[in-house]
């Protein structure tokens, strides 16, 4: 396996629930208006650190479409799906965008580089002792 590389993003950030990887920021948001089957879920218009698996037809409660579900590069957790095609116009506006579901991400408070190194740093401090 070769090196990974993360973005690491500044300000009000959506994170891996699991691991902390960042994925998105909260200015990046498009709706929260989206559900999912384990509750409420976010639409981005860009997330970061993830990688996308095989596309699919769902049926989803506003129509046919063609996503793939998206996962943490991280730790591998599946953090939502991105829209790949929407099949009914009024639905366009989704391709391209991706949906974070809340159960599997978390919120950091206005992370920056350093606030999240002293975090990371103490958390494995705690681990080691």
């Amino acid at each position: 396996m070769g090196r990974l590389f993360v973005v690491s993003l500044e300000g009000k950030i959506y994170s891996c629930k699991h691991c902390r990887t960042h994925l998105a920021l909260s200015e990046d948001i498009v709706s929260k208006s989206f559900h999912c089957r384990h509750g409420k879920a976010y639409l981005f218009n860009k997330v970061v650190n993830v990688s996308v698996g095989v596309h699919e037809e769902r049926m989803m409660m506003t129509g046919m479409h063609t996503v793939a579900d998206i996962f943490c590069v991280g730790c591998g957790s599946i953090v939502g799906w991105r829209y790949e095609t929407a099949h009914e116009k009024a639905q366009k506006y989704k391709e391209g965008k991706s949906v974070l579901e809340r159960l599997r991400s978390r919120v950091l408070m206005e992370a920056t580089t350093g606030s999240l190194q002293k975090l990371m740093l103490v958390e494995v401090m705690q681990m080691t002792h």
